[in-house]
């Protein structure tokens, strides 16, 4: 199996008790570094290689931020107020780094290698067998977007897909889980 196809396979977590495992294994086993790049992760729906590309200069202090995907080019408003102070807390103890998630070898950031071991690591601490990926991050949050709020159309907005049947693919909510949802409806 190549990485490419593993990437493809990777879920969102979809239990909120798995995700408190998690933060408390990357807290435990990996350190504040990996935990907040979970948590932001999670919380902003960015791939890994703008969490990477982040600088503390762009998001220190802030509760809004305006970041460039790498990928399209387009620029996002990330809202930061539920995790601004973890992540302040964070910012403080790194200094005068340049990056938000910097490498402990030299002056750049963490590679995407490195957040996937460190994501493994935790994934396999907190007896998740299967582990996750750098992308399972941006999954988790559009799995947890929609079951909030219920708006495929805002969130292939968010994720920047041209479908919704892309993002609901994406996410992970299968025709099984629709049928079984149109099933029960009811006006």
């Amino acid at each position: 199996m190549t990485k490419q196809t593993e990437i493809k396979d990777v879920q969102p977590i979809r239990s909120l008790d798995r995700i408190e495992d998690m933060k408390w294994s990357l807290k435990k086993w990996c350190g504040e570094r990996d935990y907040i790049l979970f948590l932001l992760g999670i919380n902003s729906g960015l791939r890994v290689g703008d969490l990477l590309n982040i600088k503390t200069s762009e998001i220190r202090g802030k509760q809004v931020v305006s970041l460039k995907e790498g990928k399209t080019g387009k620029r996002r408003t990330i809202h930061l107020g539920n995790i601004y102070d973890e992540l302040n807390a964070y910012i403080d103890t790194l200094d005068d780094a340049e990056w938000l998630f910097p490498s402990r070898k030299g002056q750049n950031p963490i590679t995407r290698v490195q957040a996937y071991r460190q994501l493994n690591k935790a994934a396999q601490m907190a007896d998740m067998p299967d582990g996750i990926g750098t992308h399972t991050l941006r999954k988790t949050f559009g799995y947890w977007h929609y079951k909030q709020f219920k708006d495929i159309a805002e969130l292939q907005n968010i994720l920047n897909h041209a479908h919704p049947q892309i993002t609901l693919r994406y996410i992970g909510i299968t025709d099984e889980q629709i049928e079984s949802n149109l099933k029960t409806f009811r006006l």
